[in-house]
């Protein structure tokens, strides 16, 4: 379990402090519409909402805040708010709920009709219910309402969402990749943040009141429920289904207020958690420059996550903005420099004396007193890479050069020194500070090596996956869904197609699971389940990897035994929109929808015989990528066009 590191909603947490705008789809800029709630935690007692007899206000087991309203059994009791939107809009309607028997509903009506509603099951805890992709236009009477049912209702912590401004549609011949992606979409655009918001800051477990509120920037959840604030490790583990959904404000103001707090005061680390309006450090977790959270992979992470949200998206601000810029370079290289002393190595190092002092790793359970570990030193290995690839696109040809050669240099290490002789097990996977070599199962810092592709491809590649596999299926296995959700990653790097959608199928099955920590809910309202699985679908399954700056399109098959075919609509990539279909593995469909050509690489494992395009043969060419030989067809699709390549 995570101990710090949760972040979740500050808007939940503290309802005394917010304001009738708190919690309602609120949007600031200039000249946009404005739709809010009233009273959206039930702090006020009765304000804003309309009761039947039979419901009220009660203080006994509030969600958030100190109150919630309650709804007796039987049928036509109902509480409910009506306000007219201001302009046109999308928007995502949310409710923490519990109920004492099935029949209750949470409804959303526009002009009297019924637009969205969940019927709610028998739950006699809390958890988050989503009425998805409202549409407004100005003068539209919105209504929300919670009807009773055959037990009793509480609710509690109503929020409006904007709707993420991508919406993909999956369609395949297993109904259940299309029914997990339809949920996780939905659920992951749920937990977004309105720029504009008045919310708390520095909620958690201690004062759920918060220290005083702020406007909100744009953000989405990335952690728990009772803290205010996003957290780099969720955040970055976010970011790609983030990116699918269109939220790329959201991943760029998150990613530079990380940036941002990594200063020379801090010693280049960034901080662990940043309040939702982007700029104020979670108290919780920061007491000041020298006592606050922090563990060594993160800053890595960060930079290679903004890589990838360059890919997606295309905007410039990645290479252009200074606090971005400079904190890729504070990272790769000074920072390193600051954490090198133990074992002068080229290998950021971690205190071993806990997480305010700085860990070594993510897995913060046990005394191991770790100074090196391997989630640290494979993901400093692709923050190199990811350097290396902003290098270029800035056209800093000796720095790309200079990245990419610290990246090879460091796997060499890493493959013939760090991790010794020993595979499986037997492999080493982190130093003490006292340097004394640490084999065995350490969850994040096991599984990370390989799902950074850290590990040179081979034998001992294959039997560490199968160790992976085996302990995380077995007594080894976290008991935080969130940490599972980081091995279809792994398992999908290195084409382990099966076990990487048996490692999917068992994230969204344990959705409606209690979490491990009470506050939370179910499993499936912890943020990083729904985002990852978004991104897992795209980026796993479908093996779609962007490049927006260059109109460029990489994709791979990696369906599962069993899964005949998949297509994905309306992806976003750069502002321009895709279809992209995969039959088997040998047979693969774009078409691009937008205005400006992109280059497609088709690529399929293994040497093949021939290869067509749209029904004509191909030249075959062929590439190693970590140890795998595929064969590809590089293609210019022109706006309009659907393009088929197929090999054999």
């Amino acid at each position: 379990m995570r101990r710090t590191r949760p972040a979740r909603l500050a808007l939940v947490a503290a309802m005394t402090l917010l304001t009738p705008l708190a919690l309602g789809g609120q949007v600031v800029a200039a000249g946009q519409p404005l739709l809010t709630l009233a009273n959206p935690g039930f702090e006020q007692g009765p304000t804003g909402w309309t009761f039947t007899p039979g419901t009220g206000v009660a203080s006994n087991i509030p969600h958030g805040g100190t109150k919630l309203i309650y709804l007796d059994a039987g049928a036509g009791r109902k509480v409910s708010q009506t306000v007219t939107a201001d302009g046109p809009g999308t928007y995502d309607f949310s409710a923490w709920i519990a109920t004492g028997g099935p029949g209750a509903t949470f409804v959303v009506r526009v002009n009297g009709a019924v637009v969205g509603a969940v019927a709610l099951p028998n739950r006699p805890t809390y958890a988050r219910y989503t009425v998805s992709r409202v549409e407004l236009r100005a003068g539209d009477r919105l209504e929300a309402a919670f009807e009773s049912g055959d037990g009793w209702v509480n609710a509690d912590d109503v929020m409006i969402s904007p709707a993420a401004p991508a919406d993909p549609v999956v369609t395949s011949s297993d109904p259940k990749v299309v029914e997990m992606f339809d949920w996780a979409k939905r659920k992951a655009n749920s937990w977004v943040q309105l720029p504009g918001t008045v919310g708390p800051l520095n909620v958690d477990e201690r004062y759920p009141s918060g220290s005083g509120t702020a406007v909100y920037g744009p953000s989405y959840w990335a952690g728990y429920a009772h803290r205010s604030a996003f957290y780099s490790r969720d955040m970055v583990h976010q970011l790609g289904g983030a990116a699918v959904l269109g939220l790329h404000d959201e991943n760029k103001n998150m990613l530079r207020a990380f940036a941002a707090s990594s200063t020379a005061k801090h010693k280049y680390f960034p901080v662990w958690a940043v309040n939702f309006d982007d700029e104020t450090y979670l108290s919780i977790d920061y007491r000041n420059p020298h006592s606050y959270v922090r563990e060594v992979p993160a800053p890595f992470e960060l930079v290679e996550k903004a890589n990838e949200a360059y890919r997606w998206s295309g905007d410039p601000a990645y290479l252009n903005d200074p606090v971005l810029w400079d904190f890729y370079q504070h990272t790769t290289e000074e920072f390193i420099a600051l954490h090198d002393s133990r074992k002068p190595n080229g290998v950021a190092e971690g205190t071993g004396d806990g997480i305010f002092a700085g860990a070594a790793s993510y897995n913060e359970v046990g005394e191991e007193h770790l100074a090196e570990s391997g989630d640290a030193i494979a993901s400093q290995y692709k923050a190199y890479l990811a350097m290396a690839a902003l290098a270029e696109s800035k056209g800093d040809n000796t720095l790309a050069a200079d990245s990419a050669k610290k990246a090879a240099d460091l796997k060499e290490y890493f493959n013939t020194t760090w991790s010794g002789t020993g595979s499986g097990g037997a492999m080493v996977r982190g130093y003490t500070v006292d340097g004394q070599a640490l084999t065995g199962w350490g969850k994040e810092n096991s599984w990370f090596m390989p799902m950074k592709q850290l590990i040179s491809p081979g034998a001992r590649n294959d039997a560490y996956l199968d160790y992976v596999d085996q302990q995380a299926s077995g007594s080894g296995k976290p008991t935080n869904i969130e940490a599972i959700s980081y091995l279809p990653d792994t398992f999908f790097a290195h084409n382990r197609n099966d076990t990487a959608w048996k490692w999917m199928n068992y994230v969204y099955d344990q959705r409606d699971v209690q979490h491990p920590v009470s506050r939370q809910g179910p499993n499936g309202d912890y943020p990083e389940v729904s985002y990852t699985l978004v991104d897992q679908t795209v980026k796993g399954l479908m093996g779609l990897a962007p490049d927006a700056p260059n109109r460029r399109i990489t994709t791979q098959s990696r369906l599962p035994a069993g899964m005949d075919w998949l297509k994905i609509d309306q992806l976003e990539i750069g502002g321009q929109t895709f279809a992209l279909r995969h039959d088997g593995s040998t047979k693969s469909t774009l078409t691009n929808h937008g205005s400006a050509p992109y280059t497609w690489e088709a690529r399929f494992p293994g040497q093949r015989s021939s290869v067509t395009v749209d029904g004509t043969t191909w030249p075959i060419r062929t590439t190693v990528v970590n140890g795998t030989t595929y064969t590809y067809a590089d293609i210019a699709v022109q706006p309009g066009r659907t393009v088929t390549v197929e090999v054999s």
